[in-house]
């Protein structure tokens, strides 16, 4: 789908980012991307985006350059209107491409109960809960079916309770959808719990250390799971190579 190749990335203030980055992505993987804060974890996400541009090295689409629409992209902060309702934040992309709201609204609606939010759609985020909220978010960035989904540690201030709850159904959203996912996060047990391969970069100027690739298949049990905690495990020595 996509090809990062020996990308590096430094900032007006001298600060470097990232250094010769490379990164493969195929289609329907769940690709986490896992490292301390100030890595460039996000930085790099941002280049995968097209919402910057890399000073060295390149980002090369399969077949050119990417559709309106080929990428979701889901923040940290949920970013709504806090104005308009769930189904007007959802809509926001589709309204931005010049559809009209009723023809719209069959996929509006579709998405809401893919993420669990059937009749909420005329509530305010101000009602909502975060985790509600961050569904809401994730479900304005895929009323446009992207082809690949990017999420900058989405989950990162919920709670515990909350955060199990939305990976699951992330999970669940991800295998309905079919496609590529991009996750940014700094929990070892997060990555390990969500992605099929998982990326670990080193401190500033971030680099990929290794890859380490999953076989597991998350579910209900997946974190009693002996197969989870040796993973875990594997992911933690990793990271304390790569952070050395």
């Amino acid at each position: 789908m996509l090809t990062v190749s020996h990308a590096g990335r430094r900032f007006p203030s001298g600060v470097e980012a990232l250094r010769d980055v490379s990164l493969r992505l195929v289609a329907s993987d769940f690709v986490a991307l896992l490292g301390p804060s100030g890595c460039g974890k996000s930085t790099l996400l941002r280049l995968i985006a097209g919402l910057d541009q890399p000073d060295q090295g390149s980002v090369t689409w399969d077949g050119g350059s990417p559709a309106p629409g080929d990428i979701g992209y889901v923040f940290q902060d949920a970013t709504l209107l806090p104005w308009a309702t769930v189904e007007d934040n959802v809509f926001l992309p589709l309204r931005l491409r010049g559809l009209q709201r009723n023809a719209a609204m069959p996929a509006v609606r579709a998405v809401l109960e893919r993420v669990g939010l059937q009749g909420f759609e005329k509530a305010r985020p101000r009602t909502l809960s975060g985790g509600m909220r961050m569904r809401v978010s994730i479900a304005r960035a895929l009323v446009t079916q992207p082809r690949i989904l990017l999420m900058d540690e989405p989950f990162a201030a919920l709670d515990e309770f909350t955060r199990h709850r939305l990976q699951a159904d992330l999970l669940a959203v991800w295998r309905q959808a079919g496609c590529t996912v991009v996750f940014v996060t700094h929990s070892i047990y997060e990555a390990a719990f969500l992605a099929r391969r998982i990326v670990l970069m080193t401190p500033r100027p971030g680099r990929i250390d290794r890859e380490i690739g999953s076989a597991l298949t998350a579910g209900p049990d997946t974190r009693l799971d002996p197969a989870y905690a040796a993973l875990v495990a594997e992911v933690s020595f990793g990271m304390a190579d790569a952070v050395r």
